[in-house]
């Protein structure tokens, strides 16, 4: 049995504009120290499928499926009974750590508290906890820097802290929301290996929310590829990034730098994304899909293997008919 497993998820919102679909029929599974990449246009649906699985939604969202963690339904719980299992055995690293810390509480107090509702653990006892934590993510000085307010702290820092807080309790599941966006390109690096390193000592599964590839190449065993709150492709990391087979998955690459100078101009996607308030009736992806057919306006495609990798993608043309995309837009 999978550690996590997702099946037919669905977020929607009720907004006075109408109920926007953020996120239809998402499912994949995690085993035990497997990263899973989730990568997408900002809007795509990503955040909001990885808040409905830790019940952390607005109060105007509902989400719709199964989200089995050791095959307890996370969607039919309690608030109580989604606590003990919140914090503990799954945690959350925020996109901003400014906002998720509190500026009124030391970070020992922040940390000493995780420790005590979740291991009932005395004071003195959660705060070595807390220091061997900061140690973990190496913060410098941690014993003295412990007693410090989250102001005190860089940024990179402060989403160390935020790292430290999240594995307080050796979660078997962290869900890391674009944990490196704020951070510049160094640190962002420092941070990515780190997660790497932490992931090997305690046997993490990491759920990896970004729009950066090249996060996901530094860190991910698999990458499911979010548009328009709807997976375009799904597989293997390796594979997708050397052989991707959905043209949105093939605009995303093409819109990377690239060290080896393949690609001289960056070419980017036309158009906007969909407004899910009132999705398009075929595939999302569509209106701005250089290989678009009839049939792709009026029936979305369903996710299907490409091959013996395993990829799925969801594209009503055949993938030999995708090889040549440099081209597509000229």
């Amino acid at each position: 049995m999978a550690l996590l497993e997702v099946k037919n998820l669905g977020v929607q919102f009720a907004t006075q504009d109408g109920t926007v679909f953020a996120v239809n029929g998402l499912n994949f599974s995690l085993d035990k120290g497997q990263t899973l990449g989730i990568v997408g246009e900002s809007g795509s649906g990503k955040s909001q499928s990885v808040l409905a699985m830790m019940g952390l939604l607005a109060k105007n969202g509902k989400a719709t499926g199964q989200v089995l963690y050791q095959g307890r339904d996370l969607l039919t719980l309690s608030a109580a009974e989604l606590n003990r299992i919140r914090g503990n055995r799954m945690a959350m690293i925020f996109q901003d750590p400014m906002t998720s810390l509190n500026p009124y509480l030391t970070v020992e107090r922040q940390m000493t508290e995780v420790l005590q509702f979740h291991k009932g653990m005395d004071r003195r006892s959660a705060r070595l906890q807390a220091i061997r934590l900061l140690e973990a993510v190496k913060i410098p000085e941690a014993a003295r820097r412990v007693d410090m307010y989250p102001h005190e702290f860089s940024g990179g820092m402060r989403q160390r802290v935020m790292i430290a807080m999240a594995l307080l309790c050796e979660p078997e599941v962290l869900v890391a929301d674009e944990p490196t966006t704020a951070l510049d390109v160094t640190v962002q690096a420092q941070i990515l290996a780190l997660l790497r390193e932490l992931q090997r000592d305690f046997g993490t599964a990491i759920v990896m929310i970004t729009h950066d590839l090249g996060v996901v190449a530094g860190l991910c065993d698999e990458v499911l590829v979010l548009y328009g709150g709807r997976v375009m492709e799904q597989g293997d990391a390796n594979h997708i990034f050397h052989h991707p087979s959905h043209p949105y998955t093939q605009g995303l690459l093409r819109a990377i730098p690239r060290m080896d100078g393949q690609h001289e101009h960056l070419l980017a996607i036309p158009g906007t994304p969909p407004n899910m308030a009132r999705p398009p009736k075929g595939c999302p992806f569509a209106p701005r899909c250089a290989y678009a057919q009839d049939a792709c306006a009026q029936t979305p495609p369903t996710l299907q293997a490409t091959g013996p990798s395993g990829a799925l993608r969801a594209c009503h043309r055949p993938v030999q008919d995708l090889t040549a995309p440099e081209h597509a837009h000229a």
